[in-house]
């Protein structure tokens, strides 16, 4: 699986950016997409994730985005979108998508066997 992530760019406080990730190769229902992200100097982040599969897509965030960011999923496209609304400064960092086999949540960014490059959103006060 070749994951694509792009739409990062710089914005201010309160203002809005979407994050897509275009998902290619071995791509299967069966797979739980997610949004991480990753700020200097701290550990990676789980940010939201998605089931793949066309007739379900239960969906999970992070208590620091919940109200704020929405993933959704374009089956036809094969692409994942995160919509980030209200940014705050405290969002500012690299956001990478990634996958793994199966349908279970979990935030555990190691438990992650596929992973786009990052695209950076910077939000400014």
């Amino acid at each position: 699986v070749q994951l694509q992530a792009s739409g990062g760019g710089l914005v201010q406080a309160g203002g809005s950016l979407r994050l897509s990730c275009a998902a290619s190769g071995r791509t299967s229902s069966n797979y739980r997409m997610a949004w991480f992200r990753q700020a200097p100097g701290k550990e990676r982040e789980f940010v939201a994730s998605i089931t793949w599969s066309a007739w379900s897509g239960s969906s999970y965030y992070s208590d620091s985005v919940k109200g704020r960011f929405d993933v959704s999923k374009d089956n036809a496209k094969n692409t994942v979108y995160l919509q980030m609304n209200n940014l705050k400064p405290e969002d500012t960092a690299v956001y990478y998508c990634a996958a793994r086999p199966g349908i279970t949540q979990t935030m555990d960014f190691k438990a992650y066997d596929y992973w786009g490059q990052g695209t950076q959103v910077t939000v400014s006060s």
